[in-house]
């Protein structure tokens, strides 16, 4: 073999070896199981450059989020247990795929081609996140796991005609896959059977001190949104698109979490004990664009969210009350950790105006959400 060709097969073969080094890698292991005997299975992907995602198959959940710091520490930014049968016997939602209907509907019912349908009041008068047995309590099935470039995980889970109240089979599944570049991309996609609604989102509580434990009152958030969709006193939004401007929800530059979240002058944070709101993104939906960054100042990590969903859900933990104890042994309490859900408006179905929830058969539903994290 001519030398010059020998040297182009070597360069190339390095270049290959060094990729494969880099690549990202998905394992698949148990994850103990649940006080009936189910097993519970958890993918962790890995990345180059130490950050890991674990997603367990109850729930499809994130169970854990690991990213380094501006110092390369690394630590654990999400709230959750150590035990998969603690997410059953407390229901927070922590790090959950929930579903059908993320977020709330009024009074437990909509109408749907003229029929009504009925469904649990799990939050007061009205209907959270699903019911009483939404998604996050379901037994997902890991249907493929894939490493490098992207370390991936495909979940399903097949929803029945009739399940908590909401009308057609519905085929769903939620793709987790971490690359090089920092970057947790989250893709929920469904069929249906019948005309239904339906809202997906994924509902991590992210604390960026990590194993500091510090609260999130002194974390910056920027929000892309112009507009908020005011709430009532139970939380169910009145319809009404109020610009941002002028109020303590202006996020549109960058402010730390605690520096109006006390503002009882604003009877939205009165009804919200803080923050727990559907903001518009701004651009179309429909398209992958910035919706949230969110910034430590003392770790430096910086975690930038986009989305094709209308709106996004802030929330910022005011009904933890420190009842439940989390991993590292900490008890979890309000200020603790932000929320930010991106989805249909809250209440979508009774509010012919919003952005439809209705999925028909024939029609694929989507929602991609892209977690990027980087240092400061």
């Amino acid at each position: 073999m001519h030398m010059i060709a020998k040297l182009a097969l070597g360069t190339a073969f390095l270049a290959l070896a060094a990729g494969g080094a880099d690549a990202a890698t998905a394992t698949r292991a148990p994850f103990g199981q649940l006080s009936d005997g189910t097993k519970i299975e958890a993918v962790t992907l890995t990345n180059g450059h130490g950050m890991t995602a674990k997603i367990m198959t109850l729930g499809a959940t994130l169970q854990s989020l690991v990213v380094p710091d501006k110092a390369g520490n690394k630590a654990d930014i999400t709230l959750g247990y150590d035990s998969a049968q603690e997410y059953l016997s407390h229901p927070d939602y922590f790090g959950a795929s929930v579903g059908r209907y993320a977020n709330r509907i009024a009074k437990g019912k909509f109408t749907l081609d003229g029929k009504t349908y009925t469904l649990a009041t799990n939050d007061g008068p009205n209907s959270l996140h699903g019911g009483l047995r939404g998604f996050d309590k379901r037994m997902w099935k890991i249907d493929s796991v894939t490493s490098g470039p992207d370390a991936k995980v495909v979940l399903s889970y097949v929803s029945a005609d009739g399940e908590e109240g909401f009308p057609g089979q519905l085929k769903v599944t939620a793709t987790y896959a971490l690359d090089e570049n920092n970057e947790l991309r989250l893709e929920y996609k469904a069929t249906t059977s019948k005309p239904t609604v339906l809202n997906l989102t994924n509902h991590s509580y992210f604390n960026l001190s990590g194993n500091d434990a510090r609260d999130v009152m002194g974390d910056m958030v920027t929000l892309h949104a112009a507009r908020f969709t005011p709430v009532g006193a139970t939380l169910i939004p009145t319809g009404e698109r109020r610009a941002v401007a002028g109020t303590p929800f202006d996020f549109r530059t960058p402010h730390r979490v605690g520096d109006r979240i006390r503002d009882g002058r604003d009877q939205q944070i009165r009804y919200g004990r803080g923050y727990d709101h559907n903001f518009i993104v701004d651009g179309k939906a429909g398209t992958l664009r910035p919706a949230a960054v969110v910034e430590d100042p003392v770790s430096g990590r910086v975690m930038e969210i986009s989305v094709t969903a209308p709106g996004i859900q802030f929330y910022t933990g005011n009904f933890l009350d420190g009842t439940f104890v989390g991993k590292n042994s900490r008890a979890y309490r309000q200020g603790d950790a932000i929320c930010l859900e991106p989805g249909v408006f809250p209440d979508s179905p009774n509010h012919p105006d919003f952005p439809t929830s209705r999925l028909n058969p024939g029609q694929t539903y989507t929602n991609t959400i892209v977690y990027k994290f980087s240092t400061k």
